[in-house]
């Protein structure tokens, strides 16, 4: 007979669906109900404590995930990725992937999730995706899929490929390790693997071709046009474009570049080509076919400055208002670089306007306008002083340009956390931390802009589940769940036991934790196979499986929460694309089991 839950339990049920719920609704925001998840376990458990526990105790459990490992691991690696991304170390890697891309998104897409998928089965997948989130923030800004659409399937990839071995996830090694402890044999590496394997084969139409379409553009450059800048390409030395002529390399013009008044003879070293483009396009024209847009003594002055001032190199884009002097000027004339050791990239100007007379001086320069918006670099000081002085506007939207000099050492960071976490060396705490120290030290990322790589929203939303999971075990409401669910599975045929039975830690590990999954799942599933009289073995795997089917929830694991400011997800896009995810591993998952075990 199955005793009623104790209070705390039923309160721990009634909070918990209470924060599920008005996730779902969405009239409030994702950090007000954190916020007051938190306020009522930490007010319900000071006025009425836990048995055995003093009123301070039931504090310290509900503002613990403030102070909580896992916490400050997510905002490490956070810290990390960030470094990568400002010091352009991905970029290789991005522009790989974009060629793919390119050829196909679909293709694209279908590779990366195979990709990570694979190698989630021999590293830790936290790192796998830390590695992965920015480099497809990098693409989503080139032209690829958003980050919205790609995040979240690359997320349950990995998710997948952890599952696949015993050292995946360290739930896996966890499970195995209370089951070898009553009395079941240690399992192999790959013992499990093929079963998960041929899920996977159904699993990934699913995250290739449907989720994509579940989740929205989030995009916002997608609804404005971009601004197209005039400028002129000063060919480079070591160009492949010098001695050529215009007719043999015009087709190696990256996309997005206009080339205006194509000159005629072979090109030489510091010729000038017009050419228009957004800045991302000028970008990579400057880098794939080695030109500059400005001056190289300018360019030289700009960096030495920021390096001897420890600042970053910026891209501001500015109007030119009607009081500038530098209206009718061209570039050349307006004496800018020598004035405020800027650089003025391009020159954006409405097409409507630019069929207008006299726009150009006699050296074919363009004389600046009212209106026009320029596209400058340099270090933030001088950049002020410059729209100060001229009379300019500095619109929103500025850049830091990577600090290409530590690339090489944000990587070879980041390689050392990803390696030590991944065999063993460190805990993933540990390494992340480290990495994040290094980072700053380095001077990576500094500490005036880590605000940029944390998310607050993220930050509250970890520290309401951690103390979610923390009451949901203490006060015994996931032990009687189990319970109540082992009462009811003995007049069950096996396939729908180990379908239950992951079922139910699949809802413990959304909603609590992998850890409490699997502390509480596993000594259930030996109680019900000496019940049911099955095999063991069969039922621990359902256990395994299911702490690691947390898609449904941003809370259920550090990855979901890592994703979460990237991709611009709420808490139904993860309901909408995880819950179906679920239901069809759970479904595929159950029958290979009763078919490779004979039940």
């Amino acid at each position: 007979m199955l005793d009623m839950p104790s209070y705390h339990a039923m309160a721990a049920m009634v909070v918990t669906i209470w924060m599920f719920v008005e996730f779902v609704r969405g009239r409030m925001s994702i950090e007000i109900i954190s916020l007051l998840t938190i306020a009522v376990i930490a007010v319900g458990l000071y006025f009425f404590p836990l048995e055995g526990t003093k009123p301070t105790d039931g504090l310290a459990l509900a503002f613990g995930g403030f102070g909580h490992y896992a916490l400050i691991t997510i905002c490490a690696l956070m810290i990390m990725g960030r470094g990568l991304v400002v010091t352009g170390a991905l970029e290789p890697a991005a522009r790989l992937l974009e060629q793919l891309f390119r050829f196909n998104l679909q293709l694209g897409l279908l590779f990366s999730l195979i990709i990570t998928l694979v190698l989630s089965m021999f590293v830790n997948n936290t790192p796998v995706l830390v590695l992965m989130i920015p480099i497809f923030a990098a693409l989503a800004q080139r032209g690829a899929m958003a980050t919205s659409k790609t995040l979240m399937p690359l997320n349950a990839a990995s998710l997948i490929g952890g599952l696949a071995t015993t050292i995946g996830t360290s739930t896996n090694i966890l499970v195995v390790s209370i089951a070898v402890d009553l009395g079941m044999r240690e399992m192999g590496v790959f013992d499990f693997t093929p079963i998960v394997l041929l899920a996977a084969l159904v699993a990934i139409p699913y995250m290739w071709l449907v989720m994509p379409r579940l989740l929205d553009d989030n995009r916002v450059e997608n609804q404005v046009a971009e601004r197209q800048f005039h400028t002129r390409l000063r060919v480079g030395t070591d160009s492949f474009l010098a001695g050529k002529e215009m007719a043999e390399v015009e087709t190696r013009f990256p996309k997005g570049i206009t080339l205006h008044s194509p000159p005629s003879g072979p090109l030489q070293p510091q010729q000038q080509l017009h050419i228009s483009g957004s800045h991302q396009a000028l970008e990579d024209a400057t880098r794939e076919l080695k030109g500059q847009l400005a001056p190289s003594w300018v360019l030289d002055r700009i960096k030495r400055t920021a390096s001897a001032q420890g600042e970053d190199v910026m891209v501001f884009e500015m109007t030119v208002t009607a009081d500038s002097r530098l209206i009718t000027r061209t570039l050349p004339s307006s004496g800018i670089a020598d004035l405020y050791s800027v650089a003025v990239l391009g020159i954006h100007r409405p097409e409507r306007l630019l069929g207008e007379k006299n726009q150009y001086s006699d050296g074919g320069d363009l004389r600046i306008a009212e209106g026009d918006v320029l596209l400058v670099m340099g270090i933030e000081e001088d950049l002020q002083t410059f729209a100060r002085n001229d009379s300019l506007l500095m619109l929103d939207g500025a850049r830091e340009l990577p600090r290409r000099s530590k690339a090489l050492l944000a990587a070879a960071i980041m390689a050392f956390s990803v390696l030590t976490a991944a065999f063993g060396l460190f805990p993933i705490a540990i390494s992340a931390l480290a990495g994040a120290i290094l980072m700053f030290v380095t001077g990576c990322v500094k500490f005036d802009r880590v605000g940029r790589a944390l998310s607050g929203q993220v930050i509250v939303l970890v520290a309401a589940s951690i103390a979610i999971g923390r009451v949901i075990d203490d006060s015994g409401a996931a032990a009687w769940l189990g319970e109540a669910l082992s009462i009811g599975l003995v007049y069950l045929p096996p396939a729908l036991v180990l379908a239950a039975v992951m079922a139910f830690v699949t809802f413990i590990t959304n909603f609590a934790s992998n850890a409490t999954a699997a502390t509480v799942g596993t000594p259930i599933a030996f109680g019900i196979a000496a019940q049911l009289g099955i095999p063991a073995e069969p039922l621990v795997l359902a256990v395994l499986f299911g702490c690691n089917l947390c898609y449904a929830t941003p809370i259920a694991y550090q990855t979901n929460m890592l994703i979460m400011s990237e991709g611009s997800y709420e808490f139904s896009d993860y309901i909408r694309t995880g819950v179906p995810l679920v239901v069809l591993m759970v479904t595929t998952l159950s029958i290979l089991l009763v078919l490779w075990y004979g039940l």
